[in-house]
């Protein structure tokens, strides 16, 4: 992807400028980002996911000024008649089930993998919504079906409606109001508040992103490093022979402390550890993903990585699906094509290595990748 060419998703604006003016700044409205465009899923279809068990589903009604929230999976039965006003069903992850979703998702590569997150579909009855509230991460809103009213503003007040299964403001403050049409799109950086309102029946794409906290990335990377510390043989052991007889056992050893204290950052002195960690922590499946092994044989000229495939690298790692592999070289630079890319054509693989080779192969039978033959 050229990020300097200007382009018709982003109102005329490159990536580039995209993310110079608008990323984490400010809104930007779209009007026919993609013209003729069409959810990638029917209705149909997009219910019938929600009442799967790998799914994760829910289902919003406002009745009587009452919110209902119901989480998935939502058989059918359990799914108001389209004429009734008021419900949206939205279905989290539709790119990890259909090629469709996964191709539209992908148009949204200018942002890193690593903050990209999944394509969130939500069908709704007229006057369905699920009220104004706001995200901590950044979205594109585009419309697929129908028309969605959608009011927007930055909330000062982040004080929330109590008692309510949703996240809901208890004192919104809009400062625009948009109607969006199929095609239409509308991006909103993290912490503007919205509420979208569909009038008559209508679908919604909502490309989101990751945002992780703190807290919960410190968590990740530091388990991983722990355990890869666990599996070190040449570990030391505590030894205490100057350790005399004590009359207070309950207070833990000044030197079993420093002990501790050395053994942590022992595990935490390798930046290589911690970037390994990392990447194999952004390219953890997620939950209810897993992978169909692939017939064995078959000529290999075009590699395509599955759809629920995570893929990444830095400068000395290529990481997937949780696992990582030290490359260097042309087989790095390969590996980095099918990262970016997420496919290899005949040309590239012409010139890879037989260790490289071998690699994508046992991919490939473990259902994290598929060779074509078709060029």
């Amino acid at each position: 992807m050229d990020v300097r060419q200007p382009t018709a998703l982003l109102g005329g604006l490159s990536p580039a400028q995209f993310m110079q003016r608008h990323w984490h700044r400010k809104p930007l409205l779209v009007r026919a980002a993609i013209p003729g465009f069409k959810p990638p899923v029917s209705r149909a279809e997009l219910l019938r996911l929600a009442g799967s068990e790998d799914v994760e589903s829910r289902l919003i009604q406002h009745q009587d000024g009452q919110w209902r929230l119901r989480h998935g999976p939502l058989p059918r039965r359990a799914i108001p008649s389209l004429t009734t006003r008021e419900w949206t069903v939205l279905v989290q992850g539709v790119d990890l089930h259909d090629d469709a979703a996964h191709a539209l998702l992908q148009r949204f590569a200018f942002v890193p993998h690593a903050r990209l997150d999944d394509l969130m579909i939500s069908y709704a009855s007229d006057g369905g919504g699920v009220g104004p509230h706001f995200d901590n991460y950044d979205v594109f809103l585009l419309q697929g079906l129908g028309r969605r009213r959608w009011r927007i503003g930055r909330q000062k007040n982040a004080k929330l409606i109590e008692g309510l299964p949703l996240k809901i403001l208890a004192r919104f403050e809009p400062e625009e109001e948009y109607v969006l049409e199929p095609g239409d799109m509308l991006y909103l950086p993290p912490g503007w508040a919205h509420d979208g309102v569909a009038e008559g029946e209508c679908m919604t794409c909502s490309i989101g992103f990751r945002s992780p906290d703190a807290a919960g990335l410190a968590h990740e990377v530091l388990l991983r490093v722990a355990d890869a510390a666990a599996d070190e043989d040449d570990a030391p052991l505590y030894r205490d022979p100057k350790q005399t007889a004590t009359a207070s056992p309950g207070a833990i050893p000044a030197a079993l402390q420093a002990f501790a204290r050395e053994a942590v950052q022992r595990a935490l002195a390798d930046p290589a550890a911690l970037d390994c960690a990392l990447g194999e922590a952004l390219t953890e499946p997620k939950p209810n993903v897993w992978f169909e092994p692939a017939p064995a044989g078959g000529l290999m000229e075009r590699v395509v990585l599955d759809k629920r495939t995570r893929m990444m690298y830095d400068e000395q790692h290529i990481f997937i699906n949780g696992e990582s592999y030290r490359a260097a070289g042309d087989d790095a630079v390969l590996m980095r094509r099918l990262a970016d890319g997420r496919a290899l054509g005949p040309q590239e693989l012409a010139r890879a290595s037989d260790e490289a080779l071998e690699l994508l192969a046992a991919w490939c039978d473990a259902g994290w990748a598929h060779a074509r033959s078709d060029g």
